[in-house]
């Protein structure tokens, strides 16, 4: 069983220490009572030049802005590879031009499809309909990566920017 070591100093800060052996951490505990901030990955991405969607087919979706990315995990290639073992929490969408489409977003998993909304119609009374979706994924921190792919029932291009075409995602708990 380790030692752990409470320390503070003059600012409010007060840190938990591990002993100093190869591997440990230091974990800072913020001088709030409400939040405890935990430096896990997380990311923002949107699609900042539109792309356009076949009629009835699944593809995946290109993201070429960051709001940003606390781990550099993602994108040459428009998918996140986790450089931390754990659980994360994905969310993806996109809106097109349109006031009825039958729509989806799946969340793919190296390659294979881990999970997504099907089959959801979408509907709006003007301008641009949206489509959804999250997932808690597990992913192993080395070799997992996620990509988002979606499909539209008639072709139709996606909107840009970061409100309409984006994929976030955050490290909710450790393995």
């Amino acid at each position: 069983m380790a030692n752990f070591v409470i320390a503070g100093d003059t600012s409010g800060s007060v840190s938990l220490v591990a002993p100093a052996v190869s591997g440990t951490t230091t974990l800072t505990l913020p001088t709030t009572t409400s939040t405890l901030a935990i430096n896990g990955p997380t990311f923002s991405y949107y699609q900042s030049s539109a792309q356009t969607l076949s009629s009835s087919t699944t593809t995946k979706i290109t993201f070429t802005s960051s709001e940003f990315d606390t781990t550099s995990g993602m994108f040459a290639s428009s998918r996140f590879t986790p450089t931390i073992a754990g659980y994360y929490q994905f969310t993806a969408g996109f809106g097109v031009a349109t006031t009825t489409c039958p729509a989806w977003v799946y969340f793919y998993k190296n390659g294979g499809s881990a999970t997504g909304k099907l089959g959801n119609y979408i509907t709006a009374t003007s301008g641009v309909s949206n489509i959804q979706s999250t997932a808690l994924i597990y992913c192993n921190g080395s070799t997992d990566y996620i990509e988002v792919y979606g499909g539209v029932g008639t072709g139709q291009a996606l909107g840009t920017g970061s409100s309409t075409t984006y994929f976030t995602g955050i490290l909710v708990r450790g393995a």
